[in-house]
This record gives structure tokens, C-alpha cells and sequence, in this order.
């Protein structure tokens, strides 16, 4: 946290940037008004870095144009309708939005645009103080309508109206709350947490895009453990993702299981720092963090309580699979997506056979096959799911799936694993068998591929020999 002397100072330093000096001279000599709001001016305050350049002014959108035009490389004005303007200035990419004072109905997020007349009333229509911040250009002057510096300040999360009200407003920002307490590192003011619990069957009323965007937003940030229990304690999550706390299942005193809930928690903790470490990852993964998140949602379904205080989840990782398509499916989410979280989902038990037996160079190769371009990923889940305490078993688990992947490394120099094949293909197959493109190639191209990844490459000459040796017992 910088002290307000310091972010002063840094925001003077980017109002005398090219991008913004030049915003501000050209709306001042047009005689409008003109300042830094929201996240820009918070996390100069922060100390974090500063991304996105939004600006509020009391021009419309019409007068916002003529003023950005001239000193723009590109502008566009698709968010026109809701008063903002997006433009390229000086290499750096800005919105500029007219004051809004909006009105709405109180059952859906569906306001009627209405351009305010202050910029006072502006920031008081925003989801939370700290977001309420301002600086006027050109004369940087700081506006803190809500007292949104003494909350960053203190750390704390609250509306600058009532909570009962913005969440009335836009329920969304109910979701938005969680996000940034993991964010920010920042603790829920007491009447805005008690108002999500009251109010938690609003979110039904946001669409299913917007959560997702949330959701995403949330699983992308350094630290979403703590934005999870909040949406689980209020429950939002209850509505959005039931998946999640169900995980809380009940323990009785006769059959014992781990607490499937802060299993997953820690999973997903662990995922992010495997994640974090590789270099092949660039930035949050978003189906790494999801598949952790979700890779356990089958064991309610699947529970079994059995003789001698013995808890049984077979076939949890198939259900979950099913359960993860259907909600994500239902969230909104890309199928590219939703099939990749599914089948990490589906897979994500499959290497703790390796550590009952040796696994043949076949198995090790249906392993990589089974994975396809999730192997990277499929990595990280596996050993993230093990979050048991007792060390010798953790570091045995360890040591075998780093001699699983020393042994896909090597087979794959040796092999071209990543792209296993037949060795011969469907033209060589209707050759060689004489038939037509049909059911029979595709059970030739099979066989074969079975083959491949039984005893690695075969060659031409050999694999024609098998394939011929396979059609005429077939013919029999």
C-alpha cells in the first residue's frame, strides 16, 4: 500500500503521460470536463501495475467524438448506447464514458441508460469505494465522494451506497465482491457480506454470460481460495455452482473420509503453484484452474459407505466429467473449454495405477494418447491432488510421477510420441486390403494404431505383414 503522498505523485507522473496529457488538454480547450476513474486511480494507491486507462467525463457521447477524433490513431464507439467511447491515443488504448446516473427495475440487470450531471453522482453509483475514485485532469485534483481511500487504507470491501441497493442494482456485483476480496488481499465489510447472504437468489437474475465472465475473472487472480469460500459462505455459489458445496459432505462417526470440500481448495492452491512453475505456461490457466476446481464434484453421487468405516467414490471421476460438461455447458463456457476440463476431469485418477505396478512403454503410450494436448495440463491436476500429510506417501507419489514423466520424455524423443500414428495410413490400408473407404479401413486403421502403441513403430514392412495376417483371420 503506498502512502497518499506517493500515489499522488505516481498519478501525476501518468496524467503527464502522452496519452492522457493529451486527453486532457483536448477536452479542457473543448470545455469539458475530464478525470481518471476507478482501477487506475486504486491501484496507484496499491502500488500495482496500472493497465487499463478509464475515463469519465460530462460529455455525450456525440460531443466525446469530436473531441477524441482528431487526436486519436483509431476510435470506435460500440458501447455507444451505454455513453462509452473506446479510442487509440498515443499507442495506448482508452475508454471515455459519459457521467451515468442509471435507473433500473429492481428484478433484472437491465437499466435504463441516463446520463448523469456530476461526476460526484457518478461515482456513487459504483460497485465499491475503493472503486469510487477520481482524478480531475487537468488539475489533478482527487475526488473521494465515499471516503474510498480511508477503505483501501483499511484494507475493507464496501458498497458506497447501501448494499441492499447496488446489489439491487446489478447483483453481479455481488459475484465482483468475491473477486476482488482475492484480489485485492481485502476483508468483506459486515453489512455488505450479510446482504449477499439476503440477497444471493438475485444472482439468478444475471445472465449466464456475465457470471461466466465473473467466474473467470475470479479463477484468473493470484489467490481465488478466499473468493471461493466467500461465494460457498454466502451462497452465491449455491445458485451459480451447486457443484462446490455439495463437496461438504456430512462425516459420521462410523465411516471417516477426507473433507472433500478443502480438498479441492487446496488442490486448486497447489494447481496454481505447479502452474506458476512451468514454464510452458504464460499467465492463469483458466482449464487447469476449472479442472481442479471440479475434479472431485462426482464423489457426492458416488458415495458409498462400506463395511468397517470404509468410504468408497468409484467411478467419481466419470460422473464428475458428465456433471463438469453439464455445468459449464449451462455457464456459458467455449466447448473448447468444456471438453478440456472434462477430460482432465475423466483422466485426473488414471496415474495412480502407475503406482501399484510398472506400467508398460504401451500403457505410458495410452496414457500420452488418452491425454492429447491436455498431457501438460494433465500433469499439473495429478500432482496437485495429492494433499495427503503424511510425507513418505506424498514423496513416493512425487517420485513416481516424476519417473512417469522421465519416461514419457524419453519415449516421446525416441518415438515422436506426441503425434502417434499407424504406420501406415487409410490410402495404404485400401491397398493393401483392396476395399473401398469405409467401416473396414477404420477397423484397419485401429488394429494397427493398437499395435503402434503396443510395441512402438513397426515399420512399413512389418505392419503390413500384421495387417494382412489380421484381415484374412477376420475373414475366417
Amino acid at each position: 500500500m503506498q502512502s497518499v503522498a506517493t500515489a499522488l505523485t505516481r498519478l501525476g507522473d501518468l496524467a503527464a503521460s502522452p496519452t492522457v496529457s493529451r486527453l486532457a488538454n483536448a477536452f479542457s480547450a473543448a470545455g469539458h470536463e475530464l478525470s481518471l476513474v476507478g482501477g487506475p486511480v486504486r491501484d496507484a494507491f496499491l502500488d500495482r501495475p496500472i493497465h487499463d486507462l478509464d475515463f469519465t467525463t460530462d460529455a455525450t457521447p456525440d460531443e466525446i467524438l469530436k473531441v477524441v477524433k482528431p487526436i486519436s490513431d483509431a476510435h470506435w464507439d460500440i458501447g455507444r448506447a451505454f455513453g462509452t467511447i473506446g479510442a487509440l491515443v498515443a499507442g495506448e488504448t482508452v475508454e471515455i464514458t459519459t457521467y451515468r446516473a442509471d435507473s433500473y427495475d429492481g428484478q433484472t440487470r437491465k437499466p435504463e441508460v441516463v446520463f448523469g450531471l456530476s461526476l460526484e453522482d457518478d461515482l456513487l453509483r459504483r460497485d465499491f469505494t475503493v472503486n469510487a475514485l477520481a482524478l480531475r485532469l487537468p488539475e489533478l485534483a482527487l475526488v473521494d465522494p465515499a471516503n474510498g481511500i480511508a477503505d483501501l487504507l483499511a484494507g475493507i470491501l464496501r458498497t458506497p451506497i447501501s448494499p441492499e441497493r447496488s446489489f439491487g442494482d446489478d447483483p453481479l456485483r455481488m459475484m465482483r465482491a468475491a473477486r476482488f476480496t482475492a484480489q485485492l488481499g481485502f476483508s468483506l465489510d459486515a453489512d455488505t457480506r450479510v446482504a449477499m447472504e439476503a440477497m444471493a437468489d438475485r444472482i439468478l437474475n444475471i445472465s449466464a454470460e456475465r457470471v461466466c465472465d465473473e467466474l473467470s475473472k475470479l479463477l484468473k487472480s493470484d489467490s481465488p481460495r478466499v473468493g471461493i469460500e466467500l461465494l460457498v459462505d454466502t451462497g452465491l455459489f449455491g445458485r451459480v455452482l451447486p457443484e462446490i458445496p455439495a463437496l461438504r459432505l456430512e462425516i459420521d462417526e462410523h465411516h471417516h473420509h477426507k473433507d472433500v470440500y478443502q480438498h479441492t481448495l487446496t488442490v486448486l492452491d497447489q494447481a496454481i503453484g505447479y502452474e506458476k512453475s512451468r514454464a510452458s505456461f504464460n499467465g492463469p490457466d483458466l482449464i487447469v484452474r476449472l479442472a481442479a476446481l471440479m475434479h472431485d464434484t462426482g464423489k457426492p453421487a458416488t458415495r458409498k459407505l462400506e463395511p468397517g468405516g470404509v468410504v468408497s467414490f468409484y467411478h467419481h471421476d466419470l460422473v464428475g466429467a458428465k456433471l463438469a460438461k453439464k455445468r459449464l455447458r449451462a455457464l456459458r463456457f467455449d466447448n473448447d473449454t468444456i471438453s478440456a476440463v472434462a477430460r482432465l476431469i475423466e483422466l485426473h485418477l488414471r496415474f495412480f495405477g502407475y503406482t501399484e505396478g510398472a506400467w508398460t512403454d504401451s500403457a505410458v503410450r495410452r496414457y500420452v494418447r488418452d491425454a492429447g494436448d491436455q498431457l501438460e495440463r494433465l500433469h499439473i491436476l495429478t500432482r496437485a491432488d495429492v494433499t495427503t500429510r503424511n510425507r513418505r506417501k506424498a514423496d513416493r507419489l512425487g517420485f513416481a510421477y516424476d519417473d512417469l514423466e522421465q519416461r514419457i520424455k524419453e519415449l516421446a524423443e525416441q518415438e515422436e510420441m506426441a503425434a502417434v500414428r499407424p504406420d501406415l495410413d487409410g490410402q495404404q490400408i485400401m491397398a493393401i486390403l483392396g476395399v473401398s473407404p469405409g467401416r473396414e479401413v477404420g477397423e484397419a486403421y485401429r488394429f494397427l494404431l493398437e499395435q503402434r502403441l503396443d510395441d512402438g513403430p513397426l515399420g512399413e514392412e512389418e505392419a503390413t505383414r500384421r495387417l494382412t495376417a489380421w484381415w484374412a483371420a477376420r475373414a475366417r
